[in-house]
């Protein structure tokens, strides 16, 4: 390990993509301290005491929403209108036709859903500024159009700043820009959680109990590891092919299909989807309404059915636009493989999709076992929400896919210049989730 890290300073491109990377990421851990004006921050610290949403959103957020601060609607603004956009692919031909046209779509529908992103936290931004006035959260003589403008301006122009971070990271830095935001809002509240655990360790068992919490997290993070890298490998076999006046004698490979080949994209597209009008309507002084968002409240009955229903959706929606088994097969048929008792073309993607089909149904159940499980078991064992939302299966899933492929992009930079990687030559090159 000791020499693999000294490898990595040994490459100057490497090297400064990794320094640009914490750059950006601590520019962004800067703005977080950066508070919106005309804001009572003691108010404020009473209404996210009263709600489990907010605290979800607040650890998305990195704890920008709890100070109120410029980047309070974090990154999830973006992450609804990449939903959106994505949704809209599916649905409108033309779309799909642009996002086939290569680099020149991938720009235009990128540049959407900029626009999308401003639009989104516009209107969730007049949303928490009409709400915050009406709880009594200003300072004394703030309210009123000027006040909802100089918000909205804020936080639209803070989530816009968070997005440009999260790109300048994916094309000059490590790793997937947007997800180490989330991975670096999420890191940096575990210290945090592990105080309060540790303080609040009478509610749940005293000293013992906060062992069989550490215990659990080591076991998650175990599961989650194995299951990121499981895999199903479909043999794939080749032809024996003539070269002149030599014969090539057949090859044997085989076709990886992950177990979870989403990732943390569904957990992080159900909790955005849940997230943003729960923030909205938590504002909103109406009995009703305050009834119907308290059954949105992370853990209860009919925020896990929802959250549920939205991971497995998203879990088949996003392995079918990032892998089409169509063309698999059409590459597989080309360089003269087959699947042994499969015939090559339609049924071989036939097959694919099958067995493609049938890992996504059990990927899907684990997502959704580790994101909702221990928010229930929690429940059940009186811990106290902070903790269970920090140390929940959702931010765990996150924390460590997002670790594992940036490692993995780490590994290749090392692998592809004759470097050692991580694990070393007998460790074999290690594989993250997309791999």
């Amino acid at each position: 390990m000791a020499n693999s890290i000294g490898n990595i300073t040994r490459l100057p491109e490497l090297r400064k993509r990794i320094v640009y990377t914490l750059l950006m990421l601590g520019i962004y851990r800067l703005g977080v301290f950066i508070p919106t004006p005309g804001i009572d921050p003691d108010q404020i610290e009473k209404i996210m005491k009263s709600g489990t949403i907010l605290e979800n959103l607040n650890l998305f957020s990195g704890g920008a929403l709890e100070k109120f601060s410029i980047f309070a609607l974090g990154i999830m603004p973006y992450i609804s209108a990449s939903i959106i956009l994505q949704l809209l692919t599916v649905v409108i031909p033309s779309l799909e036709k642009l996002q086939q046209e290569g680099e020149v779509g991938r720009k235009k529908i990128t540049q959407w859903t900029r626009y999308g992103t401003v639009f989104l936290s516009v209107i969730q931004g007049l949303g928490i500024s009409y709400g915050l006035e009406s709880q009594s959260a200003l300072l004394p003589g703030v309210g009123g159009p000027s006040f909802y403008f100089l918000t909205v301006i804020t936080l639209t122009a803070g989530t816009c700043f968070i997005m440009w971070l999260g790109e300048q990271i994916t094309e000059r830095g490590i790793g997937n820009g947007i997800s180490l935001i989330i991975f670096a809002g999420i890191v940096t509240r575990i210290p945090a959680g592990f105080r309060d655990a540790w303080v609040n360790k009478d509610q749940y068992g005293e000293f013992l109990g906060f062992a069989l919490l550490l215990v659990a997290i080591l076991l998650m993070i175990a599961f989650i590891i194995f299951m990121e890298r499981a895999q199903r490998r479909i043999p794939i076999n080749y032809a024996k092919r003539v070269v002149g006046r030599k014969i090539y004698s057949g090859q044997s490979s085989h076709l990886p299909l992950k177990v979870n080949t989403a990732g943390v994209i569904p957990p992080i597209f159900a909790s955005s989807i849940l997230m943003f009008p729960a923030t909205i309507l938590r504002f909103v002084e109406n009995e009703q309404v305050k009834a119907f968002v308290s059954h949105l409240q992370v853990g209860q009955g009919l925020h896990n059915i929802i959250y549920i229903s939205l991971i497995v959706f998203f879990c088949y929606f996003y392995t079918a636009v990032t892998f089409d088994p169509v063309k698999v097969a059409d590459n597989v048929k080309k360089h003269g493989g087959f699947i042994p008792g499969i015939r090559p073309g339609k049924s071989t993607a036939d097959y694919i999709d099958k067995v493609l089909s049938r890992l996504t149904l059990g990927g899907s159940v684990y997502v959704a076992a580790i994101c909702v499980l221990p928010l229930v078991l929690a429940h059940y064992f009186q811990v106290p929400s902070t903790i269970a939302i920090t140390f929940g299966g959702t931010s765990v899933l996150i924390v460590v896919g997002v670790a594992m492929d940036t490692v993995a992009q780490i590994e290749s930079h090392l692998l592809t210049r004759n470097y050692e990687g991580f694990l070393g030559d007998k460790g074999g090159k290690f594989k993250g989730r997309k791999r």
